[in-house]
């Protein structure tokens, strides 16, 4: 690593803004955002909502904002935004929910740091896939992260079956997400598509108020009434 470089902090954001605790953000990160005056964001807006509701002691006016989403193109605009961190300015990360680069922009922006021999630091936080998987029952040990699965049913059919072979013959549990306004979709053609044993968890509005995680067999589920979760975030789970 280049000393002379800046360093790049990846800054985890509370998962839901109606409890996020503000008063109890560990100490390290607060200071690492006190410091700082160059953003990495996926929406400049909520970004500059979450410094403000966290109390930094810049003013934000005085903060520097550069978004890195689905629009960013690869190459010389990942270069523009490391580009002040080469001149020994240090930047954060910071994302709409949870930690960067997992789930949300923040990859190729670590990534190219890496090559540049730019130092990355993680900083500590709430990330929904891993507190579905430690509230769902299911394999902890083994798990992966799939994405979203395809749109169109046939072939998410496909890919439902694909992955309850996965974990029914590796142990594995598979996680995969859904846009929230198809989220009641996706639910009806897993607990269609699913073995009468296949267990299926469902962890939805993590950390919210009306948080609500539950894990029954497919055969379970189409016998209750499924969960309210249309336009709500929600982790599935496989296992």
């Amino acid at each position: 690593m280049n000393s002379e470089f800046g360093i790049l902090y990846l800054i985890p954001c509370p998962i839901s803004d109606e409890t996020a605790p503000w008063d109890v953000l560990p100490a390290a990160n607060r200071a690492v955002m006190d410091a700082l005056d160059y953003f990495i964001v996926e929406n400049t807006r909520t970004a500059r909502r979450f410094l403000s509701k966290a109390g930094i002691a810049r003013p934000i006016g005085e903060l520097e904002f550069r978004e890195l989403n689905e629009h960013t193109a690869a190459g010389r605009e990942i270069e523009e935004l490391i580009a002040p961190l080469l001149e020994g300015r240090s930047a954060g990360v910071i994302s709409e929910a949870g930690v960067p680069g997992v789930a949300d922009p923040g990859a190729p922006v670590v990534g190219a740091c890496h090559r540049r021999g730019i130092r990355v630091v993680p900083l500590v936080g709430p990330s929904s896939i891993i507190l579905a998987v430690m509230a769902s029952g299911l394999n902890g040990q083994s798990f992966a992260f799939n994405g979203y699965l395809p749109v169109k049913p046939p072939e998410r059919t496909r890919a439902i079956r694909f992955f309850e072979r996965r974990a029914l013959a590796e142990g594995q549990s598979q996680l995969f997400i859904e846009a929230p306004y198809r989220n009641v979709k996706l639910m009806e053609q897993l607990v269609q598509t699913l073995g009468d044993q296949t267990r299926l968890t469902v962890a939805v509005d993590l950390t919210a108020p009306d948080e609500r995680i539950e894990t029954h067999t497919a055969g379970e589920w189409r016998r209750c009434q499924l969960p309210e979760m249309n336009r709500r975030p929600a982790i599935f789970i496989i296992g």
